[in-house]
């Protein structure tokens, strides 16, 4: 909870400008940043072997909104790359305050805490505080840093290091409008003389089903080779689009038939994208660098490279049937498997009415977007071995409406308390928010998501769980509301079947999207 009562706090001074203007959809302009951070922790002894385990290299991706023009928030994911904890991943809130020393060098301190684990690594219940205070160089497009650190998993954990950590940190900003005005609709000729009239930004939003066949020595953490063996993943692929062809990508996966589950794996990378047959057919080359494992799967310190290439074709406005073809592989080939997968992409132009080759697009129209950051438990949750307790999770949801009411949802957690620090999920669904209730502040809502989930000794089987619940959302301002939920979560073929409650906080905006 002490993670909610910081977002209250800093919620309402997000850094950013704005403006109404008379007959146009509300404008506000927010600075953030991309940070991409590296750190190599000192593990305990390994009693078992009696030998001393390597050093556990993290590597973390974060996405932080400006609250001012020094302080600044956001989430960030941790996964290992390198040591024998391939599989352990984190996700947590950032706070932190940057200072300039002068034009170019800069201080910046700061604090990740956070819910994760895995590998068998001793995280204890999960939880961890990540303090860093480090000395920045700003350059034209891009800033480097580097300093001191300090991870401590406190939750009965017993990871404890300090180390130097490095990182990027890379400028973003992105144009908004009141989630209130969603599904607004409008014609280029009624927004052209509005400050909308500019270039949009491309992106494109995958979800689908992969299958890793694993080939080689590839094998279990206890030996057994996983050549023949199939595992099905589910998850999603967010591309950002630099021109008309050059990409970036982020993908998440998640096990949840095959083998036991906990396996995941993310990736961050780059793309190549061509268009044919009056763009009604893609082809797409990409390359990723990431981190997986978990669920038994022995994939060394984590660190993956992913190379694919993905046809596409249309099948009704901007909505595209995907398959694509690639490699997963460690660099010395510890683990290495092939790709197939098969989703439904959907690309477009948003923040702006023209595409990136200056022609004028049409059909303008506000999208609600929702970002929730919470804490959950599940209320004696069942393990497979050590005995039954309560176990909590920090939570990110986002949610994209269809229409004034209905959403599509895509979830995430990892265990911070409970003595499952391994535990994490991956999940997508669907949900309907009703109108206010009366005068008040207050809606109500109801949700099914369904995907993967595993680790900690949690009994969720091959991974397979749905999770309904519905609950109530208050507004605090244009921007922020706190949003409680009851529900219920029950894994296919696992023991997991358990009543759960959530209390978070929910950041709304809209989007001006154009076709």
């Amino acid at each position: 909870m002490k993670k909610l009562a910081l977002l209250l706090i800093l919620g309402g001074s997000i850094h950013f400008s704005s403006g109404q203007e008379l007959g146009f959809p509300s404008k506000t302009h927010q600075k953030a940043f991309i940070g991409l951070d590296y750190l190599s922790v000192k593990m305990p002894f390994d009693a078992i072997l009696g030998l001393p385990e390597d050093n556990m290299g993290l590597t973390g991706i974060h996405y932080n909104l400006w609250l001012n023009k020094s302080i600044y928030a956001g989430a960030g994911f941790y996964g290992s790359v390198n040591g024998i904890r391939g599989g352990l991943f984190t996700l947590g809130l950032n706070v932190g305050i940057k200072k300039e020393l002068s034009k170019h060098w800069f201080v910046d301190a700061g604090i990740h805490f956070g819910g994760g684990g895995g590998a068998s690594a001793p995280d204890g219940g999960g939880a961890f505080l990540l303090p860093h205070l480090n000395l920045g160089y700003a350059l034209n497009n891009f800033s480097v840093t580097a300093g001191y650190s300090a991870i401590n998993f406190f939750d009965k954990g017993n990871i404890s290091s300090q180390q130097l950590n490095f990182g990027v940190q890379i400028p973003v900003s992105f144009d908004y409008s009141l989630f209130k005005e969603r599904e607004q609709s409008y014609t280029v000729t009624d927004l052209v003389k509005s400050s909308w009239n500019q270039p949009s930004k491309r992106i494109s939003l995958l979800l689908h089903l992969n299958n890793l066949s694993p080939y080689g020595d590839s094998k279990l953490t206890d030996g057994s080779l996983l050549k023949g063996k199939t595992i099905q993943l589910a998850g999603f692929e967010i591309n950002s689009y630099f021109n008309d062809q050059w990409f970036a990508f982020f993908k998440a996966d998640g096990a949840y038939h095959g083998i036991q589950g906990g396996y995941m794996d993310l990736f961050l990378g780059g793309g190549y994208h061509f268009s044919m047959n009056k763009d009604r057919t893609n082809i797409l080359a990409k390359f990723g660098l990431g981190a997986g494992g978990g669920g038994g799967v022995d994939s060394g310190g984590g660190f993956f490279i992913y190379p694919d290439l993905s046809i596409e074709q249309r099948l009704f406005d901007e909505v595209y049937l995907a398959i694509n073809k690639g490699y997963l592989m460690s660099l010395n080939n510890h683990f290495s498997a092939t790709t197939l997968g098969f989703g439904l992409k959907y690309y477009v132009h948003q923040q702006g009415l023209s595409s990136t080759d200056g022609s004028q697009l049409e059909d303008v129209k506000i999208k609600g977007v929702q970002f929730i950051l919470g804490q959950e438990m599940y209320l004696n949750a069942d393990r497979m071995i050590e005995p039954t307790e309560h176990l909590h999770q920090f939570a990110l949801q986002v949610n994209i409406f269809m229409n004034k009411h209905l959403y599509l949802a895509g979830h995430t957690s990892f265990a911070d308390f409970g003595n499952a620090g391994a535990y994490a999920e991956g999940l997508v669904g669907a949900g309907y928010r009703s109108k206010k209730l009366g005068k008040t502040n207050a809606s109500l809502f109801g949700q099914v998501l369904l995907g993967a989930a595993g680790g900690g000794d949690i009994g969720t089987g091959q991974g397979l769980i749905v999770k309904p619940s519905a609950g109530l959302d208050y507004k605090l301002n244009n921007q922020l509301s706190l949003r409680t939920a009851f529900g219920y979560v029950k894994a296919r073929g696992g023991l997991l079947s358990s009543p759960s409650i959530s209390l978070g906080i929910n950041y709304s905006l809209g989007i001006l999207t154009a076709k």
